[in-house]
């Protein structure tokens, strides 16, 4: 199975694609989507739904694993990155993608064992599974990773319907 894991956000978007097979992991491209704070917010939205159409075309995953959304105390930051977020499933839904959604606490739980794990130990554990030399940059970048490595632990076992349940 290929997965694209998505970190989502309207600054930087994380993405990161691997061949999930019997237990193993195989990175096939990573990087992130960034846009100028000073484009104004609807081209930022356009340049993150076309960078994420020559990704799936590029790459040709069949499902995708999104982080799900969140409030904090920023509302508005909230807001926006639900609209970016909302271009990037656009993006998915457009190319028969599966999507499935994570909470940061079960990402944890797939990737470290551990559901309040550290940001080092996630990028650490990452890295391994994935056979990398470096952790991944930006951050997002790493996240979307851990993203789909979580749906590739997830999809084959119980914890799928568990998740899906919630």
């Amino acid at each position: 199975m290929i997965i694209l894991g998505i970190d989502p956000g309207y600054a930087i978007v994380g993405w990161g694609v691997v061949s999930y097979d019997n237990y193993k992991f195989k990175p096939l491209g990573y990087g992130a989507l960034t846009t100028p704070a000073d484009m104004p917010f609807e081209n930022r939205l356009l340049e993150i739904h076309s960078g994420l159409e020559q990704i799936i075309e590029k790459y040709n995953p069949q499902v995708m694993a999104i982080e799900k959304l969140y409030f904090g105390t920023n509302h508005t930051t909230a807001i926006d990155v639900a609209q970016a977020r909302g271009v990037t499933v656009l993006a998915a839904a457009k190319a028969g993608l599966k999507i499935y959604e994570y909470t940061p606490m079960q990402v944890k739980q797939a990737v470290t064992g551990y559901g309040k794990a550290e940001k080092k130990q996630m990028m650490e554990m990452t890295k391994r599974l994935l056979g990398l030399q470096a952790v991944p940059k930006p951050d997002d970048t790493a996240d979307a990773l851990a993203m789909a490595i979580c749906h590739g632990h997830c999809s084959g076992s119980r914890l799928r319907e568990l998740y899906a349940a919630k």
